[in-house]
């Protein structure tokens, strides 16, 4: 079993004891991440990166990710895998000889 997996299984108890998979249904876990995403963000709103403070910012990305898994969890998701699948297509599209040191989209390389 994958750590992802634990963490998955982990979040599962927490919300069945608290009767909540009633509300967990795709759009809004996906809604939630949004959510929580933008709370993330906030922190760092008007600031220097270094000035955002890291117990906030570990609560916050701690929320992301625990609606990130629990929405690969209800598509069956292996959260390894489709990772892996992401970062391959990534390195297609962006070729080390084209894309090293550069922020520029795929599309403008």
């Amino acid at each position: 079993m994958s750590d992802w997996q634990t963490l998955i299984n982990k979040l599962k108890e927490f919300n069945e004891a608290r009767d909540w998979a009633q509300f967990h249904n795709a759009k809004d876990l996906a809604l939630a991440l949004s959510i929580e995403a933008a709370e993330l963000n906030e922190l760092f709103l008007w600031k220097k990166a270094e000035e955002a403070d890291p117990e906030k910012v570990k609560e916050e990305l701690a929320d992301v990710f625990a609606f990130a898994l629990q929405l690969a969890a209800k598509y069956n998701l292996d959260v390894n895998q489709i990772v892996l699948d992401k970062i391959a297509k990534n390195a297609t599209k962006y070729p080390v000889e084209k894309a090293k040191g550069s922020a520029t989209k795929y599309t403008d390389l």
